[in-house]
């Protein structure tokens, strides 16, 4: 994992909400984390059309007041991490996503960075991406990374998009709750799920529940726990 003394990170849930725009109901939280920042690096590889991504990045983050550098238009892309000021990944299919991580060979680089002091942006695929592994994603894994390992920018697991069961549903498939529960049987790590608008800002140590919902915690052999924003929650660091 990524050394914690200097660790600025920022894990946001899902980059949209019902009834807002992309980032909006995290734009104080990005503000804030990117305060002393005026360019943000974007990896855009979590969707097919790379393009359009940066296209929409790049006008949320001006709005937001901060220039946006993508991969996809740097001749080194491995140097552009290593002189960024702050580094955005955001949502799409995270085995997509890991897959151009390891291809790009830029998961040392940006653990580096971060274990340097420089903050970390990911949305949901991107927040997946910055715990341990794959290993709590709902994606279908369209393509197959060297590896589930992730960038172990935090100890635990991410399960962005979590959806409480649904005691009146007839659909009989698994719940996200009963599948997290099949990972603590093959591993023994804690599992953080964030519902849509939950966000985590991780600073050192120190983790903060902010946001506009809350989160679910899950650890091996213990019953869930419940946190509502906002709130400390810096046993998970």
């Amino acid at each position: 994992m990524a050394s914690s003394g200097r660790r600025r990170v920022l894990l946001i849930g899902s980059s949209n909400v019902y009834g807002t725009g992309y980032l909006d109901h995290a734009e104080t939280e990005i503000v804030r984390a990117l305060a002393d920042v005026s360019r943000v690096f974007f990896v855009p590889h979590a969707l097919f059309d790379q393009r359009a991504y940066v296209a929409k990045a790049r006008s949320r983050f001006e709005r937001m007041g901060f220039a946006l550098d993508a991969a996809d238009e740097a001749s080194d892309v491995r140097a552009a991490v290593r002189n960024a000021e702050a580094v955005f990944i955001g949502g799409g299919n995270t085995f997509r996503l890991l897959s151009a991580l390891y291809e790009l060979d830029l998961l040392e680089p940006i653990r580096h960075r971060v274990a340097e002091g420089m903050p970390y942006v990911g949305s949901s695929a991107g927040a997946i991406v910055a715990g341990p592994s794959l290993g709590t994603t709902k994606d279908m894994p369209i393509v197959e990374p060297p590896s589930f390992d992730a960038l172990a920018l935090v100890p635990f697991q991410l399960s962005p998009h979590y959806l409480d069961p649904d005691p009146t549903s007839t659909h009989m498939g698994e719940t996200q709750e009963e599948r997290i529960g099949q990972f603590l049987e093959e591993h023994d790590r804690t599992v953080v799920g964030l519902r849509e608008g939950a966000i985590l800002r991780v600073d050192g140590d120190g983790v903060t529940l902010t946001g506009v919902a809350g989160a679910r915690i899950f650890r091996r052999g213990a019953p869930p726990l419940e946190a509502s924003p906002p709130c400390r929650l810096d046993g998970l660091a």
